[in-house]
């Protein structure tokens, strides 16, 4: 049963607490919801969580479903920046209220997009999922910009990364959009690919920001 969007938020004020100093507790008064929040029965209950003395500790199992939350918040913060261009406080919102829509299975697919971030926009860790120990194995990639393909690669278009909206428009025209497939012919003087039965060609700051999940 999928916790309340206050309890995944105590999880991650708990993490973040006994992240920066590294105590495993956080003291009741510190964190941003009140201590009479139904939210920490709701934990204590599905024994995640331990309070007593005024503190907050992790259980076990509780200190797993916290690393959970807080990678799935980090990947959303990347998602904001990274993809939607959202920066600064209205970033950090959103981030908070897409969070929770980051099901398990769907936070791994967002992770692959992103090409397995390890950093969140903070410099803070992402703890790693399976999909990034896998990747690593594998050497799969995930998502790449476009000057990572070699002539004969192709893959899916996944997103267009720019603040420049001629530069958007432009690609747009030329049919790259997410989900259309494309294949590199030429990378060098200028990169050439083709999308559909048409071939472009482009200066390679434009073609780093087209990202291709191959």
């Amino acid at each position: 049963m999928k916790l309340s969007d206050k309890a995944e938020e105590i999880l991650e004020a708990l993490w973040i607490e006994s992240e920066e100093k590294g105590t495993g507790y956080a003291e009741l008064d510190r964190m941003e919801i009140e201590a009479s929040d139904p939210a920490y029965q709701e934990l204590s209950s599905r024994a995640l969580v331990e309070i007593r003395d005024g503190r907050i500790y992790f259980r076990p199992e509780g200190r797993e479903e916290g690393r959970m939350t807080i990678r799935r918040h980090r990947l959303a913060e990347r998602l904001m920046m990274d993809v939607l261009n959202i920066r600064g406080e209205s970033g950090d919102v959103k981030a908070c209220q897409f969070e929770h829509l980051l099901n398990e299975g769907v936070d791994s697919k967002v992770c692959a997009m992103l090409n397995h971030p390890v950093t969140c926009p903070h410099g803070k860790p992402i703890p790693p999922g399976d999909c990034c120990d896998e990747a690593r194995k594998s050497g799969d990639l995930g998502v790449v910009p476009l000057t990572e393909l070699k002539p004969g690669d192709e893959g899916d278009i996944a997103y267009i990364q720019t603040e420049d909206s001629k530069k958007m428009q432009k690609l747009m025209a030329m049919g790259v959009l997410p989900g259309n497939r494309i294949s590199l012919l030429q990378a060098f003087p200028s990169y050439i690919f083709r999308v559909g039965f048409s071939e472009f060609a482009i200066d390679s700051a434009m073609a780093r920001e087209i990202f291709v999940r191959r």
